[in-house]
């Protein structure tokens, strides 16, 4: 049986990885971004280039987005010459941004007027996750679309979860997934300031604390990056502060207090206002830094 074609918009840090993944497995893609570098370099690699998110819509039973934040979501679906107006009826719309669960609930309300079907599909396993196809992937929305995008969501990630028939839902557990993901942020800079701080030999004091109890994704390979003085982003400070608005908002929303995560948050604007919102999560370190008035890297001036 032919795979269906595919209309993709978003090739950033995770998009472009999971485009690729997708043409390896034969997927036909139709794809589309703001910039044209991006969209020039998956064609050279096989997919069909498009001139805007409507155009991708139209040649396409199943168009995902993977685009930075609520209003960038809002506006490729239903803007000008958006997904909105090219969409047939019987096609699935797939958001694997991280955005607003209210924001999610409202584009599906307004798709299924046209007669598509809405996941919201959002993903953690940062960049390197894209790149091996090892996403986790957390998927709200009617159960007849998931299945329908099961076969595409096992080339991009091995742990996928549908959350519930709702759309929203999956966005609510990406946001429960970054909420965790900033407090370990948090424990894995610490441990290593502290370290650092102490004087220890940090790669020996990684090796001994991260089989254990303490042991966490991001010990085990943010950690490295922070001893070695390497802030490259495999997910941006920028994008973690834009999930922890939507966490700290849905909480409000349901009058939650989150101590810990609004601690994190402000950490990130310390690391923000030395410039560093470009730089991977593991920048956090800065913050501490900064305090304590001290350098993991002395020799980082």
């Amino acid at each position: 049986m032919a795979l269906p074609k595919v209309g993709w918009i978003g090739l950033g840090i995770m998009g472009k990885p999971m485009v690729r993944n997708l043409l390896n497995a034969g997927y036909p893609l139709v794809v589309w971004n703001r910039s044209r570098p991006a969209v020039d370099l998956a064609a050279s690699w096989g997919a069909t280039p498009a001139n805007s998110a409507k155009e991708v819509a139209e040649q396409c039973e199943i168009v995902v987005t993977m685009v930075p934040d609520s209003p960038d979501v809002q506006q490729v679906v239903l803007g000008p010459n958006g997904i909105y107006e090219g969409i047939r009826p019987g096609s699935v719309y797939v958001d694997m941004s991280t955005i607003s669960p209210m924001v999610t609930k409202r584009i599906a309300a307004k798709l299924a007027e046209k007669g598509v079907q809405m996941l919201d599909a959002p993903v953690s396993g940062g960049d390197i996750g894209a790149q091996r196809g090892t996403l986790s992937i957390m998927v709200g929305g009617p159960r007849e679309a998931f299945e329908r995008c099961l076969p595409l969501f096992q080339i991009l990630g091995e742990n996928i979860v549908h959350a519930g028939e709702e759309n929203g839902l999956g966005q609510f557990v990406k946001l429960c997934n970054q909420t965790a993901c900033g407090l370990n942020l948090l424990a894995m800079v610490e441990s290593i300031a502290l370290g650092a701080k102490a004087g220890l030999d940090l790669e020996k004091m990684l090796a001994a604390i991260t089989k254990g109890a303490a042991g966490s994704w991001m010990l085990s390979n943010l950690g490295p990056k922070v001893i070695a003085g390497d802030w490259e982003p495999g997910f941006m400070v920028k994008l973690q502060q834009k999930d922890l608005r939507l966490v700290l908002e849905a909480a409000a929303s349901l009058g939650l207090p989150l101590p810990g995560t609004a601690l994190v948050h402000q950490l990130f604007r310390v690391v923000e206002a030395a410039g560093l919102g470009e730089k991977g999560t593991q920048a956090l370190a800065h913050a501490l830094e900064r305090m304590g008035n001290f350098k993991i890297h002395p020799d980082e001036g």
